[in-house]
């Protein structure tokens, strides 16, 4: 859908539903972020449209009977593998007097029995069972009250997506041009083998849930927003891992590309110059020189390969609505309310590679959900709060635009800019349009 750069004249009124009103293509009104009926609205159409939605890796579903207990936007949801290994997606709602089954966060189980009126059903949905049955008559038919399904849920490279939507294109097609991000990203580690398992690093903050996805393809913010922490690495020598967002960005060989859908990423690769780039340039850990030590004396000519395994893939890869890989992590964007966001950091490690890289890799993924990712929420809270000025409606994404030479196409259709360009936060409002326009009466 075509965005338009003219201003209405006169401001939308609360709960319009003519979204085309809210987006420009240089700005957004503040209410796509404060009203209640937007986010009811984005709860249904962009969490339950047609996007597919991330709900948990593989790796999370280990074995046959395997379950996590996730969200779908607001929706409690169970992933599940059933006895032969197939993945599955229930509504975590009793279809009795909707309590939730599920107060487990992962586990194992053949069936879930609701713990208030102890209806029990198969991992997959069906009813199989409900407490002195003659109570319901003989009209009633098990198979007309199964648990709620996710209409259809695919995996790709171990990345397992849902949709309700029956019709909605494959999880591939929907991630476009972004699914050769997800092999770099996997490829990455021997034989492809990712690894989620260990606790997560959950952190909430007071603001719109978009507000974390207008900042994971912004590399506009970490010269200002991260500064103490780009202070410390120039202590360290100029070239340390994320000191060259501090130095003219627009200048620099970073790119951010447009992959199609809402997905963006920024590629912070081209700063680096061949094998053991990674591992040279990242900043202090614990065990840094014992550890390499280590592996160069054990690995030889292999060193430099497993010590830039331990470091981040230096991508930010934004799989709009809900998925960011960012480094060697996954974090799953959670919206709780209108202005209450939860941000869920899992770790990863990786098979095919000694015991030590994969200690070192933990360690080095500590690092910014410590010390860069408080910046983020602490910014997107005031943003919140700035937001509460209703006199002052818009909110520009306008850097970059019009700017000669900065946007490129290549040969796949790709549009790439400037890593500091707001060109993300634009094409992805303007997959959130089209979404938001369904069936609105205009």
């Amino acid at each position: 859908m075509t965005v338009s750069r003219d201003l209405p004249a006169v401001a939308p009124a609360p709960g319009r539903t003519d979204y085309a009103a809210l987006v420009r293509e240089d700005r957004v009104h503040r209410s796509v972020y404060t009203e209640q009926h937007i986010f009811d609205e984005e709860m249904v159409k962009v969490f339950g449209g047609r996007s597919w939605v991330y709900l948990a890796h593989e790796s999370q579903l280990p074995e046959p009977n395997s379950f996590r207990s996730v969200r779908m936007g607001l929706r409690p949801v169970i992933v599940t593998r059933d006895r032969r290994g197939d993945l599955h997606a229930v509504f975590n709602r009793c279809s009795h007097r909707a309590a939730t089954l599920c107060r487990e966060e992962s586990g194992t189980a053949k069936s879930f029995q609701c713990p208030y009126h102890g209806w029990t059903f198969r991992n997959t949905g069906e009813l199989v069972g409900t407490p002195w049955p003659k109570g319901f008559g003989p009209s009633f038919d098990k198979s007309e009250h199964g648990l709620h399904k996710v209409a259809r849920v695919e995996s790709y490279r171990g990345f397992v997506f849902g949709t309700l939507n029956e019709s909605a294109p494959s999880v591939v097609d929907w991630l476009g041009p972004a699914a050769g991000w997800l092999d770099y990203w996997v490829d990455r580690a021997p034989g492809g083998e990712v690894v989620v398992r260990s606790a997560a690093h959950r952190m909430g903050y007071r603001g719109n849930w978009k507000l974390a996805y207008d900042n994971a393809g912004d590399g506009y913010h970490p010269a200002f927003s991260h500064r103490s922490l780009l202070e410390m690495a120039s202590r360290m020598g100029d070239a340390k891992d994320m000191a060259y967002f501090g130095r003219s960005p627009d200048e620099g060989p970073m790119r951010t590309y447009m992959l199609g859908n809402g997905h963006s990423v920024i590629d912070q690769r081209p700063n680096y110059d061949g094998p053991g780039s990674f591992w040279a340039n990242q900043r202090p850990q614990p065990g840094r020189e014992w550890f390499e030590e280590k592996i160069r004396a054990e690995h030889g000519a292999d060193a430099d390969r497993l010590l830039d395994l331990t470091i981040g893939s230096q991508i930010n890869l934004s799989i709009f609505p809900n998925l960011l890989v960012i480094g060697n992590q996954i974090q799953v964007i959670e919206p709780l309310g209108v202005d209450r966001t939860q941000l869920t950091w899992h770790a990863t490690t990786i098979g095919g590679v000694p015991p030590e890289v994969n200690t070192m890799r933990m360690r080095t993924q500590e690092d910014f959900p410590a010390f860069g990712e408080p910046d983020d929420q602490a910014n997107f809270e005031e943003v919140q709060r700035g937001l509460a000025a209703p006199e002052a409606e818009w909110v520009l994404m306008n850097r970059g635009l019009d700017v000669p030479g900065w946007q490129e196409v290549g040969p796949d259709g790709v549009v790439s800019s400037t890593a500091t360009d707001e060109l993300h936060m634009r094409r992805y409002y303007a997959a959130w349009l089209e979404m938001m326009s369904e069936g609105t009466a205009r």
